[in-house]
């Protein structure tokens, strides 16, 4: 679970937080992904962490997100966290561990919901630098990311477990397979223009 949201000037090119029912919602999240990718190593692993529980309606956008990006069994990327096998506070420390100790000089997008303003509910967010997951139920969890992409599931600043329990599905559906199928254009569009790039004259 992901701190409460933030807004960004139009003038801050490393932010984008837009509404799910914005009808450019894909090509936004897609541009905005690409512009941060362009920045890594065209060899670096990327890895995506899903974060939330499957325990909770509200804080399983992360879980939805990593099920959806699995059923394209993609190369181009390593995956942790789905719905079968969530990463959540109790194993992410381990996961982050792994990931370190797997793949040589990762670059890391970190997935997760957050808690907002009532006018932000149903935002997608793509943001430079780590998430920090708990943060919004005051938990202490390790900073997960080089970038990260939040959902803004409900209203946070009050009772934040409850509502996380009372969100509803619908929105969380959304938003995660706006989030998946993004992320995915995004990242094959980087490797294909990457691969096209290095092939010498």
């Amino acid at each position: 679970m992901n701190p409460n949201s933030r807004s960004y000037s139009s003038q801050d090119m490393t932010s984008l937080k837009i509404p799910h029912t914005d009808p450019g919602i894909h090509s936004a999240i897609i541009h905005r992904l690409m512009f941060h990718l362009y920045k890594a190593h065209s060899l670096q692993n990327v890895v995506i962490v899903c974060i939330g529980t499957d325990r909770s309606t509200g804080d399983c956008l992360g879980p939805l997100v990593g099920s959806s990006l699995a059923k394209w069994d993609s190369p181009l990327f390593h995956l942790y966290g789905t719905l079968d096998e969530p990463v959540h506070a109790m194993n992410l420390q381990d996961t982050l561990n792994t990931i370190q100790n797997t793949h040589h000089n990762p670059y890391v997008i970190g997935i997760d919901a957050c808690l907002g303003q009532s006018s932000s509910v149903g935002c997608i967010q793509v943001v430079n630098g780590p998430l920090k997951p708990g943060a919004g139920v005051n938990k202490e969890l390790p900073p997960v990311g080089d970038i990260h992409l939040t959902g803004i599931v409900n209203v946070g600043g009050f009772m934040e477990y409850f509502v996380l329990q009372n969100t509803r599905l619908s929105l969380v559906m959304r938003m995660s397979e706006i989030i998946a199928s993004s992320l995915y254009s995004a990242i094959r569009e980087w490797h294909t223009r990457s691969t096209l790039l290095a092939v010498p004259e």
